[in-house]
């Protein structure tokens, strides 16, 4: 009864905007505006110079722009299995695009298809992920930077399997570690956002035609080592949003207050056409001081 005596003194009026401080967009301060690129899969074929080419010139016609773009990996189509001439002919064709039809700043991470495994180059001092981190001007697969109050830690999240003929989702010890110390030093009130290719987190792939009683989620799909990296960031509640990309499909799923998303791929399904009902897209992301952001998936 004292309560609503005083919204009777005082008047409505007073108390409405008062509710509304700190919840509105307009309070909000947006410093950065973000593409994230993931599994173009570059090849000169299905006319995909022209189609890359298209998507980053609506990227680039973003208004207000877009100060950088996160790459997700899977740059090129597949140097899997391919020979040196036609790999260096693949990177080729994505530098000659990158520079002659991108101005924005380009931040990459690796995915399973730009590592050379190759049975028969493993003589080669460049096989492995050497390749395409000498591409790409990476001194490790893995990294941090600091851009307008926001920090981006991008992972390496593809490594082969125990008996070297597959991939899986993981970090290793090594990079686990470094992972927990770049969090640990970094100032609490600083959001992060990590990006990694495989998905960090997803409930996409459980998607079957022909499931019985039983759901299968293989190492290639998912980290291995989720429920490890998920238990990091509940200790550092500064971790806001996760990037991947890996499965070609369009997923928003918030665990623990992260947000975890799948921003689909550039190629679709490896461009032809839609990959189940995601279509070729990239995500656009807009980054605010409090650490809060807005996002969405754009068909080209």
């Amino acid at each position: 009864m004292e309560r609503r005596s005083a919204i009777k003194t005082l008047g409505g009026a007073l108390l409405i905007p008062s509710l509304a401080l700190g919840n509105t967009t307009a309070d909000k301060k947006k410093v950065l505006r973000i593409a994230h690129l993931t599994d173009i899969h570059l090849k000169n074929q299905f006319n995909a110079p022209e189609r890359f080419t298209k998507c980053l010139h609506h990227v680039q016609q973003q208004s207000p722009k877009v100060d950088f773009i996160l790459n997700g990996g899977d740059i090129v189509f597949d140097i899997n299995k391919e020979n040196i001439n036609a790999i260096n002919d693949q990177w080729k064709l994505s530098h000659h695009i990158m520079q002659s039809e991108c101005s924005p700043p380009v931040h990459y991470c690796l995915g399973n298809h730009d590592i050379w495994w190759n049975e028969d180059d493993k003589g080669q001092a460049l096989y492995g992920k050497q390749y395409s981190m000498d591409q790409l001007k990476l001194v490790k697969p893995y990294y941090s930077f600091v851009n307008s109050g926001w920090k981006f830690i991008l992972l390496d999240s593809v490594h082969l399997d125990i008996d070297g003929t597959w991939y899986i989702g993981k970090l290793g010890d090594e990079q686990f570690s470094w992972l927990e110390n770049e969090l640990k030093t970094t100032d609490p009130t600083v959001p992060v956002l990590v990006m990694s290719h495989i998905p960090i987190l997803t409930a996409t792939n459980l998607i079957e035609d022909d499931i019985v009683n039983k759901w299968v989620m293989t190492g290639g799909d998912m980290h291995t080592d989720t429920s490890k990296i998920i238990e990091l960031f509940y200790k550092h509640p500064n971790v806001k949003l996760c990037l991947s990309g890996h499965i070609h499909l369009r997923e928003k799923l918030v665990y623990n207050n992260v947000t975890y998303l799948c921003n689909g791929a550039v190629s679709g399904a490896w461009w032809e056409g839609n990959r189940r009902e995601t279509a070729p897209g990239y995500g656009l992301i807009d980054l605010y001081a409090d650490g809060s952001f807005d996002e969405q998936y754009v068909n080209y």
